[in-house]
Parts: structure tokens; sequence; C-alpha cells
């Protein structure tokens, strides 16, 4: 499979925050955001501001909810102790 690395690049270049809001939206948000980046609110700026989502909701509920329940979410492997575990987003 062919890289696209420089297509991917050159869609951040022509339009940083079109691209942002576009990655963005693979997350489940509270309240979308008003602004993708806002540079004049603190030092370095705020990325998605006025937006709220719930962490935990995007990193395991959602996975439960669109039928991936049994799929490992966690996969615990020591080589200290050589002791494995997997955990399912159930």
């Amino acid at each position: 499979m062919a890289s696209r690395y420089n297509e991917v690049y050159q869609a951040w270049r022509d339009d940083p925050d079109g691209f942002w809001a576009k990655a963005a939206g693979e997350i489940d948000w509270t309240k979308p955001w008003d602004k993708v980046f806002d540079p004049d609110q603190g030092a370095y700026g705020r990325w998605f501001s006025g937006a709220e989502c719930n962490t935990c909701y995007n990193r395991l509920d959602r996975h439960v909810e669109r039928d991936r329940p049994g799929q490992a979410a966690i996969i615990y492997d020591s080589p200290v102790t050589g002791k494995t575990e997997t955990y399912t987003y159930r």
C-alpha cells in the first residue's frame, strides 16, 4: 500500500482548521466547538474553543454501544511476570 503522507500533509497545509475539524469529527462531542483554533486564547492559543466532550465515553462507552463489546480494549502482557490478560469493552 502506498503512503498517503504527502496527501494528508498537503491537506493540513491547505486548510489547517478544516483538516482538524474533520479529524475531530471522529470524536463524540457533548457540545460542538465555536472555533477550531483561537490564537487569542492563552499563550499558545486554544483548540476547539467552547467544545466539551467526555473522554471516558469516547474511550470506552461508545465502543460498547457500537457493536464492539467483545473486542479487545486493553491487552496486558508483562514480560517480567509472564502474565497476560485481555480486557474487552464489555
